[in-house]
């Protein structure tokens, strides 16, 4: 059975997630350790667990999502995974990060693959399905575990919200049929973690997010 372990890091608070089963070894999904005592707190949990990184996942390439790239690539020797349609947004960050006033001091690695819309996601004894799901950024991918029933969703679908959709590459109505096509017909059982706030799920949103249900 697998687990998902979080982290809250970096100034926006994005949730990174490590994805690990009985046989140790897991997936890091958007990195975004950026201070030092950030990332010294990621590789402890992942020592105190015994745990082997074994692939180096973005959902997307927002700014806030990759900071720790750099890092998990040289603490653990991974290369960077993404969909190829994130690599405007990728390469855009150091750019971003000027307009926020936030310096990039460890850049992120260009990735060494791309990621395709249905391609499964094997390691370990777990397998995680990759479903493309735009619409916040162009080309967000989130991450099925079908057997233990959970979603690692980027920044597609939060508690009682969605992803923004007003930054380069978003478009509202996208995200929504992203929502509705790719996630809302996974189950109503399907625990949902997503980029920023609490865990949730399909269920929940389906019956309580407003911006699924508008008045």
């Amino acid at each position: 059975m697998a687990e998902v372990l979080s982290f809250t890091f970096n100034p926006f608070q994005e949730n990174t997630y490590i994805v690990y089963d009985d046989t140790k070894n897991c997936v890091i999904f958007d990195p975004g350790c950026y201070t030092s005592e950030e990332r010294q707190h990621l590789k402890e949990q992942i020592l105190s667990l015994s745990l082997n990184p074994v692939r180096l996942i973005n959902t997307h390439c927002h700014i806030d999502h990759v900071f720790g790239n750099a890092f998990v690539q040289r603490e653990y020797g991974l290369d960077l995974e993404i969909h190829e349609g994130e690599l405007p947004v990728l390469e855009a960050v150091p750019m971003v990060g000027q307009m926020y006033g936030i310096p990039i001091p460890d850049p992120s690695p260009a990735p060494a693959r791309f990621i395709e819309a249905g391609e499964l996601i094997e390691f370990g004894n777990t397998t995680l399905k990759a479903i493309f799901t735009p619409g916040h950024s162009p080309a967000s991918l989130s991450f099925f575990c079908e057997a233990d029933r959970f979603l690692i969703a980027g920044d597609v679908l939060f508690e009682g919200s969605i992803g923004r959709t007003d930054l380069p590459g978003g478009d509202f109505d996208t995200l929504i049929r992203s929502i509705k096509e790719q996630l809302l017909p996974l189950g109503d059982d399907v625990i949902v973690y997503p980029g920023h706030g609490g865990a949730t799920s399909i269920q929940a949103e389906r019956l309580t997010n407003p911006f699924l249900n508008p008045r």
